[in-house]
This record gives structure tokens, sequence and C-alpha cells, in this order.
């Protein structure tokens, strides 16, 4: 199929026509894609070797998707799409989204997070929190060198008495609170905001789907509080 398909475009080629070049540009297009997929499967199948993630294309469409698995231990649950990384400051807006490329830890986010919002505000946060997921030394440490006052990442796994008497602090469980709510706020922009499935083409379709369904999610957040704020006032108001 690919030696015709690649007769078939050189003929294309020959021709002046604006059909026949968009065909051949198109046909161009998949056929790296494809002889990717034969050469990974020749790798994976017949010579029983390990494929990176990296290496593989698992979409001839959207060549741009992952291969995410979520979960720690097996069996993991795999995913294929794009992974998310937000960050959310109090009152509900969504002050930073990344599309990140691959399967990376979240782990890894916290940090870049931390500078653009020192970035925006032109101050670092008095609490941040995260989810256990990125947890370590390194982003306690990062974050307290940074200014935040409250850093509260629940750590996995064993905890000694220090780390039990911190986290059992008001502070840190206001945050998980905190952090609770973000999960539920989480699920609202995949059903609202049809985060959950893009349906636009291509790696730049995909950050326009999620760029205008962040700003219309922020723009639901500050009317929503903004009509609260009118509707305390009229009530304050009206008060005898």
């Amino acid at each position: 199929m690919l030696a015709q398909v690649e007769w078939v475009e050189q003929h294309l080629r020959r021709r002046t026509g604006q059909c026949a070049t968009a065909l051949a540009d198109l046909l161009a297009h998949y056929v790296p894609l494809v002889r990717q997929v034969i050469w990974q499967t020749t790798r994976r199948v017949f010579q029983q070797q390990t494929v990176p993630a990296s290496e593989k294309v698992v979409s001839l469409f959207e060549p741009h998707t992952a291969i995410i698995q979520r979960g720690k231990a097996p069996p993991r649950e795999t995913e294929f799409g794009r992974k998310l990384w937000y960050s959310e400051v109090d009152g509900g807006m969504i002050s930073e989204y990344r599309i990140l490329t691959g399967n990376p830890p979240d782990e890894a986010q916290w940090c870049a997070s931390l500078k653009n919002h020192r970035r925006l505000f032109q101050r670092p946060p008095y609490l941040a929190t995260a989810d256990r997921g990125v947890f370590s030394e390194r982003n306690e440490q990062f974050a307290r060198h940074m200014g935040v006052k409250q850093v509260a990442l629940p750590k996995p796994g064993t905890q000694n008495g220090r780390r039990k008497r911190r986290e059992a602090q008001p502070w840190f469980k206001a945050a998980m609170r905190f952090r609770a709510g973000i999960e539920g706020r989480i699920s609202g922009l995949k059903r609202a905001r049809q985060l959950d499935r893009c349906q636009n083409r291509g790696e730049n379709g995909l950050e326009r789907w999620v760029g205008w369904g962040i700003i219309a999610n922020n723009l639901v957040v500050l009317a929503t509080g903004l009509t609260r704020r009118h509707r305390s006032k009229r009530s304050t108001q009206c008060s005898c």
C-alpha cells in the first residue's frame, strides 16, 4: 500500500492543479506516520523489543496523542490523549494552564507553577497546595525559598511523628479541604466546558479548544462572583 501511495504521490506532483497538490501533500503527511506504525509494530511484535511511549504513534489522525498511564501499581489504567496541568487561585479563577507533552510526572510541574504565579501577581502565594503526586522535599524547599509561608503538600506513604503533627495542623487541613474542592472543579471543567474531549483537529486545534474552555470558565466564575456580591449589597441595603 505504501508503494502504491508513493507512486500516486509522484504522479500527482507532476500536475499543476490545486486539488492534485493538496492530495499529494495529504499523502506526504500520512506516509511517514504509517511507516512509523509499521516500524514500531515490527519492533514490538516480531523483535520482542520494548518501544518507548515517546517513539510510538497511536493515532494517524491526531499524532500528538500521548499514552498516559494512571495509577502507581499494575495493572495501570492506560488512556490516550494529553495531560492538562492548571493552577487555581483563591476564588476559583484559573491563573495558569499548560498542555503537557508525553506523560511527565506531576512532581515536575510544581516549580514552574510557582514561578508563573510570582510573575503574574508580583509576589508568591501565601499558601500553596497540591495533591500527593506533587510531594517531594525538593518541592517543599523550593516553595519556601520562593517565599511561600504555608506549603501544604501531603506526603504519601509512611509518615513519622513530626510529619503527622505538621499535617494535623488546622491550616494544613484547611488547605486539603480547598484542594478537595478543586477536584470537583476539575470535573466541572470536563463536563461544563467540554474539556474531556477535544472536537478540533490537530495540536493547534487542541490548544484553541483548551484555551477557550479556560477563558469561558473564568468568565463564568467572575460573573458568578459579581452576581453574589451584587445580591449581598442589595440584601444589606434592604434590611430593616
